[in-house]
């Protein structure tokens, strides 16, 4: 009951932005926009480009591989790394780096138009504004594997359960 059909949610999903008079498009491993115009029934929304298809990307989210994919780099000449693109161009207030392997989750918030890494509470989570949930790491087992999970909370601290432990 927390989705809403205005928000738009994606997953290697191209966001695009004009930058002297070049396309610049890159694909986050996750992003959320709170208000997103809609698109007609037998269109399909391959990319996204705030300003022109609704309001900015509120949260962005990169995976670190073992491959270098540029997810921290600050190069700021084409091709612009990912943390400069978010940080300085489409200015996303929440930009998050979740390392899977070694199960470190790093939170950085847009102030004074830069990035500052956040400190998380003392459950280890960090608040998310713009989702109004707590973000986290949770060691479990799901698809038969037991490692550190990104998981939410509510502000109550009440784990959102997956589908599969509601049902």
């Amino acid at each position: 009951q927390r989705l809403r059909p205005d928000m738009l949610i994606g997953s290697n999903f191209g966001l695009v932005a004009g930058v002297d008079n070049e396309t610049v498009v890159k694909a986050p491993d996750w992003f959320y926009v709170p208000q997103a115009d809609p698109v007609p029934e037998d269109v399909v929304r391959r990319s996204y480009t705030p300003s022109r298809e609704g309001g900015p990307v509120a949260v962005e989210m990169e995976f670190l591989s073992a491959d270098d994919n540029g997810e921290l780099s600050i190069r700021s000449i084409p091709p612009y790394g990912k943390l400069y693109f978010y940080e300085q161009i489409l200015q996303v207030p929440i930009y998050v780096i979740y390392e899977p392997m070694r199960g470190r989750l790093e939170v950085r918030a847009l102030q004074n138009g830069g990035y500052v890494l956040q400190t998380p509470d003392a459950a280890g989570r960090f608040w998310i504004e713009p989702l109004g949930l707590f973000l986290g790491l949770w060691r479990g087992e799901r698809l038969a594997q037991t490692l550190n999970w990104l998981r939410w909370w509510d502000a109550d601290g009440n784990l959102l359960l997956w589908s599969a432990e509601q049902a």
